[in-house]
């Protein structure tokens, strides 16, 4: 029988309920917490330390005296407890998909397939914790030699989303301690408890007391977030999360001119041209815009379709789409889960009521599920979406597919263009020449071509315009967390 609750976990101390500071579990200073609820039921899984500003304080202390030795590290021994955490991550992968879908209402499926995407950057961040390198520089002084060496920066704050709490924390942390820094870990206040099954796992990997630290906090993150974003003790923020929350971060951060990674919000065009095999663009399109429930950073937000293909692709979409089991994720054959929180059932539901105000054709769903206490939609298609409608300006982060109709190539480009964020965007043709054209043309960070998904560890991954700066993964990846300093030696006799 398939696990279903919290109870099933093999591994029963992978469920933590306190933060972790210098290597102890702890209570908040206050002693107040909060309650995690499982979306799909509502079901109370358990409570969680309500941290504030002074708990953020003292880990920022403890990671800020356990970078004075973890600096001195070598590469290799990072990369080797970077491999060791990668490993019991596989280890207990099925307990660490069913506390993700529990908290966080993803399928088990796609819970295990984060899990394995988490520990992609940990392998591949303890590959480049031994290449950190430095250069001869060619100087015009003949009696003068410069080089650069590269160290890290010091205390990393990271601050992670809802809707990858696995892979968001390793894409951030194994990048800094492969770079040497050690860091505090905020972890979204709806889904904790992976960040702290992560922390057990760091711990045991070999990790020394301090260069770990998690502070949970639902009421209080504000507050958090600013003493993370001022304390002199941290060097590095990185944030992923809303536009708004991230310009809110970096004034925080401006008044000590602090080092930033910010990944936020995007509104990712998914361009269908009409020279499209419909297959293709149909399973990209589930792909981009279904997963997670439709809630990722890159989630297919404006489903731009060419004239010529226009009806023929909607009457596949919503068969295909139609076809699709929603329910709880721990259930069998279950394909779409709930949503996280009831502020997204509620604004997906202000997005397709605005798009029928303003002509919008609702040929798929369209409503909440009746009869269920989780925060479940019913996946939903909208044809004839026009410029005026909110999900033009606002990720819908729900199974809400917005078809718009454009006629040319240069038309689909604006029409992508005209936004405020630039994150990811995809486009659908046959056409290799048109393909260089239009990722070339677009203004956002990535670009699936013929494909629904823009993550790989190795790929780096951010964006442009208000979508932020800084790229997580790739060889870029661990640059965020390095300083490059410069030595001029006088060689003169």
């Amino acid at each position: 029988m398939a696990p279903t609750s919290l109870s099933d976990l093999k591994r029963k101390d992978l469920l933590q309920t306190k933060g972790f500071i210098n290597g102890e579990w702890v209570p908040a200073k206050s002693n107040k917490t909060f309650p995690v609820l499982d979306p799909a039921t509502l079901n109370h899984l358990a409570d969680i330390p309500e941290m504030g500003a002074s708990d953020a304080a003292l880990a920022v202390d403890a990671a800020h005296t356990s970078f004075t030795t973890f600096r001195k590290t070598t590469g290799r021994e990072r990369a080797r407890l970077l491999r060791r955490w990668n490993d019991l991550n596989l280890l207990h992968i099925d307990d660490l998909a069913l506390i993700l879908t529990l908290e966080n209402g993803k399928t088990l499926a796609e819970a295990k397939g984060e899990v394995l995407y988490a520990t992609s950057f940990l392998e591949w961040f303890a590959g480049e914790a031994e290449r950190t390198y430095g250069e001869v520089i060619p100087s015009a002084n003949v009696n003068q030699r410069i080089l650069t060496f590269k160290q890290p920066l010091g205390v990393a704050a990271c601050l992670a989303p809802w809707n990858f709490p696995i892979a968001m924390i390793t894409r951030k942390v194994g990048a800094a301690l492969a770079a040497g820094c050690t860091t505090v870990w905020k972890p979204a206040g709806e889904t904790p408890l992976s960040a702290l099954a992560q922390a057990v796992l760091a711990h045991e990997a070999g990790f020394p007391a301090g260069s770990i630290n998690v502070v949970t906090t639902l009421d209080l993150v504000a507050e958090v977030g600013k003493e993370l974003c001022t304390n002199k003790k941290v060097k590095k923020v990185s944030f992923t999360g809303s536009t708004r929350v991230g310009k809110i971060l970096a004034g925080h951060c401006a008044g000590a001119v602090k080092k930033m990674s910010l990944e936020l919000g995007g509104n990712s065009p998914f361009i269908v041209f009409d020279d499209a095999k419909i297959e293709t663009a149909v399973e990209a399109c589930v792909v981009a815009k279904l997963r997670n429930s439709g809630q990722t950073c890159v989630t297919a937000n404006r489903i731009m379709v060419q004239r010529g293909i226009y009806d023929q692709f909607a009457e596949v979409l919503s068969k295909r789409i139609g076809g699709m089991k929603v329910g709880r994720g721990t259930d069998e054959g279950v394909a779409i889960g709930p949503l996280t929180h009831e502020r997204a059932v509620q604004k997906a539901m202000n997005h397709i009521n605005d798009a029928k105000k303003h002509g919008g054709q609702v040929i798929l769903g369209g409503a909440p599920i009746e009869g269920t206490k989780g925060y479940f939609i019913q996946p939903t298609i909208i044809k004839n979406m026009s410029q005026e409608m909110l999900t033009t300006r606002e990720e819908t982060f729900a199974p809400v597919v917005g078809l718009y109709k454009f006629d040319t190539e240069e038309e689909a480009i604006n029409l992508a263009n005209d936004c405020d964020v630039g994150l990811g965007g995809f486009i659908i043709t046959e056409n290799m020449a048109r393909s260089w054209r239009v990722v070339e043309a677009l203004e956002v960070g990535m670009v699936g071509v013929n494909q629904g998904m823009l993550s790989a560890a190795e790929n780096p991954f951010g964006g442009v315009k208000e979508s932020g700066y800084g790229r997580e993964g790739g060889a870029q990846g661990i640059q965020e967390y390095l300083a490059v300093k410069s030595m001029l030696i006088n060689v003169s006799v």
